[in-house]
């Protein structure tokens, strides 16, 4: 972790509360409470994903707008609305595809088929 900062950094701290969470507190809860407490892991979870993937993500998804010629996903989503690329089906599958796909490695992996 780089100064001013020590050691752990964001996601080993994440990791900390939601390891603590699933071992030691959630097996002591019931009902609404141990649902939330689920609900919370799981966020936790997510934001761990996101520290880990989201930097690799987001450079990814700059190209991919960039190779389709967007500078933002609004335009590219006015394209779409547009017809804009109906002749560039396959190119923009691909690229919708590959957004999706890393959206769900930080939401919920278990959805990929990978």
């Amino acid at each position: 972790m780089p100064p001013p900062h020590d050691a752990p950094g964001p996601g080993e701290l994440v990791a900390a509360v939601r390891e603590f969470l699933e071992r030691d507190v959630l097996g002591a809860l019931s009902g609404r409470t141990r649902f939330h407490a689920l609900v919370a892991i799981n966020v936790l979870g997510i934001v761990e994903r996101e520290l880990d993937l989201g930097p690799g993500q987001a450079e990814r998804h700059r190209a991919r707008l960039r190779d389709l010629g967007f500078p933002d996903d609004a335009a590219l989503a006015a394209a779409i609305r547009d017809g804009a690329l109906d002749d560039r089906h396959a190119e923009l599958k691909d690229a919708l595809t590959a957004m999706v796909r890393d959206k769900l490695a930080v939401a919920d992996p278990r959805h990929l088929d990978d």
